[in-house]
């Protein structure tokens, strides 16, 4: 992508990714960068040397959204499911016939990596369409080596082809598969010392990540994954506190995640543990909707500990088949009561903050990447408010328009 010209957007209604400006903003862009920001009112033309000027006629300006938490690469599709369920079968029943996580297991392990990058490019283009600019994906649907990794190579070629910056994690330890259902330490063997040390030698993941469950892995069996996800510095993430409380998040903490993600059943001692730590929070509401959960996040201890709350679509085959960080906002202010600031701060600045990637992306600041979006509307609440409006009217990545 080739960088643009400097560039001075004036008239801006900007929510820098923590809170919303009083009045009319000017943001320069230089080399792809924030280069300043200023009041309307303290503008001159001595500013605006150099630059070209674009009126942003009052739109609201917001970061680039992040999406720090999506499945996005897979094969296959469970539709079927979703209306079997809904017609009477069990879970219990559709995984007897075949389905569930291993019926995506299946389809992923037949499905070239020319086959996966052509059914994951639309589920992405999605996320860009509703202002995303970075976008963490997760493998988990190989658990082998070579399946793994061809996953992750996929989610690095979608970050080369499309204009938006893709953040890879290996969640090798996602499921137990077939050829290993009554060997949980031996597939955790597999994942640490062959599975992580191939992720890394080929470049292809940022980040580790674990399913921390009763019918995943246990504390035990995931402090040994982050234990070989830093020797082989990679960033550590976990699944957490989704079905019940383990003290996984807790465990993450401890082993310096960046993040922990579901955390339902998360208790106060969890919730000081990542109050501690510095670690992120990650909500998903759409597994919980999708889910029919009734048992909410402890947003009340979030609050009252200082945790930053992410936010993100859980984008996957099986329990988030949601491809629109926009309608997060909305089942995050209705499901969980976050105020829509708090909504919006959870898919800029904190969800930039789950990724580690704090210092380049998710805020529009002095030193950081020039991506952000602007909207057919002046109010940072209505983009949680209204479900299909405003509209995304122009997104920006590295200072150009994608």
């Amino acid at each position: 992508m080739n960088q643009s010209s400097p560039r001075l957007w004036v008239n801006a209604s900007l929510f820098d990714g923590l809170n919303g400006a009083a009045e009319p903003m000017a943001v320069a862009v230089k080399e792809g960068q924030i280069a300043w920001l200023k009041p309307m009112s303290e503008l001159n033309a001595a500013d605006q040397s150099g630059f070209e000027c674009v009126d942003a006629k009052g739109a609201l300006m917001t970061p680039g959204l992040v999406d720090c938490h999506t499945h996005l690469v897979f094969g296959g599709n469970r539709a079927g499911e979703f209306e079997a369920r809904l017609e009477g079968a069990s879970y219990e029943e559709i995984a007897r016939a075949g389905g569930g996580i291993i019926s995506t297991v299946r389809a992923t392990r037949a499905a070239s990596e020319d086959e996966l990058f052509e059914s994951a490019r639309p589920r992405l283009q999605a996320l860009m369409a509703d202002g995303v600019t970075t976008v963490e994906i997760k493998s988990g649907y190989g658990l082998d080596v070579e399946n793994e990794l061809k996953m992750l190579r996929v989610a690095r070629r979608l970050g080369r082809e499309l204009p938006v910056r893709v953040v890879t994690t290996l969640l090798g330890a996602h499921a137990l598969p077939p050829e290993y259902q009554s060997d949980a330490d031996g597939y955790i063997e597999l994942v640490c010392s062959r599975m992580i040390p191939a992720a890394a030698a080929e470049g292809l993941a940022d980040a580790v990540d674990v399913f921390c469950e009763n019918i995943a892995f246990s504390v035990e069996q995931c402090e040994r994954v982050y234990a070989a996800a830093r020797v082989h510095g990679l960033a550590i993430k976990g699944h957490t506190e989704q079905l019940s409380n383990l003290g996984g998040s807790a465990a993450a903490a401890r082993a310096g995640a960046l993040s922990v993600d579901h955390i339902e059943y998360l208790d106060e001692a969890g919730v000081k543990a990542l109050a501690e730590a510095g670690t992120v929070a990650t909500l998903l509401p759409g597994a919980f909707y999708m889910l029919r959960e009734t048992r909410l996040p402890p947003i009340e201890l979030l609050r009252r500990y200082r945790v930053p709350m992410a936010l993100a679509t859980d984008a996957n085959p099986g329990t988030s088949p949601i491809f629109s960080l926009k309608l997060m906002l909305n089942m995050a202010c209705t499901l969980f009561r976050l105020t829509p600031i708090e909504a919006l701060r959870g898919v800029t600045a904190h969800g930039a903050r789950a990724l580690g990637l704090q210092a380049e992306v998710g805020r529009i600041a002095p030193g950081l990447q020039a991506d952000f979006c602007l909207w057919d509307t002046t109010n940072p609440a209505e983009l949680a408010y209204s479900v299909g409006l405003p509209r995304l009217t122009t997104r920006i990545v590295a200072g150009v328009e994608a």
